[in-house]
């Protein structure tokens, strides 16, 4: 999932986008609403987290323009006042939803996870393929029983994979999906981190290459995308 926090308090906008990053999103970050429309224009994201009152170009006009622009990018408002006109009218602009400062991390997270939820055909909080089972609200992983300690771009790359159901993913799709925009990266990041990735799920190997297409979880048969009762316990996805 991809993130663009646009928040002009330094200090603010820093702790949400790590948060985030902690919790496996790609997180770009911008401090007016200039520099978010020229971000908005460069690439897709899933997920606007936007404060209200920004200097220079107002925090509205910046969800007018995603709403004019018809982009499937979902509008978290954040604003100083939480007064009920302001929150209609936050909604009213093509808002998604709405956050009162202050507010949770958790609560924000909870929210931004539910928000990219609607960006993408519905899919279970819980997503199972060759044995690996993802909770993607509580960002954990297993194999076979086995809780995994990814790191943040393993545990994004592995959510990205499995949400494919088995389809190829592409090394630019997968750098566009898990990489920030503002990271040094190249296709040989996709490459180590895969590699890394495939020691930890161990054997039998789950993560395919297609040569010359991408990756995709090897089918196991009988298994698919399913839906848990329960979700696992833990809540972060590693170091």
């Amino acid at each position: 999932m991809r993130v663009l926090v646009v928040e002009d308090e330094e200090f603010l906008r820093e702790m949400i986008a790590e948060g985030l990053r902690r919790d496996a999103l790609a997180v770009d970050e911008a401090g007016d609403g200039l520099e978010a429309l020229r971000r908005l224009s460069l690439g897709e994201y899933d997920v606007l987290v936007l404060d209200r009152d920004l200097p220079g170009l107002h925090g509205d006009e910046v969800c007018r323009h995603v709403v004019r622009e018809r982009l499937l990018t979902r509008v978290l408002m954040l604003t100083a006042s939480g007064t009920v006109r302001e929150r209609v009218e936050g909604l009213a602009l093509g808002a998604d939803d709405y956050l009162s400062k202050p507010f949770a991390y958790d609560e924000l997270l909870a929210r931004v996870l539910a928000l990219g939820r609607r960006t993408r055909p519905a899919l279970p909080p819980v997503l199972e393929r060759a044995g690996i089972v993802v909770d993607t609200a509580r960002r954990s992983a297993t194999r076979a029983g086995h809780r995994l300690a990814l790191s943040r771009k393993e545990f994004a790359v592995l959510e990205a994979l499995l949400r494919a159901e088995g389809a190829v993913v592409s090394n630019d799709d997968l750098i566009e999906q898990v990489w920030e925009e503002d990271t040094g990266y190249s296709t040989n990041a996709v490459r180590v981190t895969l590699s890394k990735l495939r020691a930890k799920l161990g054997e039998p190997q789950a993560v395919e290459t297609v040569p010359g297409a991408g990756y995709r979880i090897a089918a196991v048969e009988g298994d698919g995308l399913t839906v848990r009762a329960r979700f696992p316990s833990a809540r972060n996805p590693g170091a």
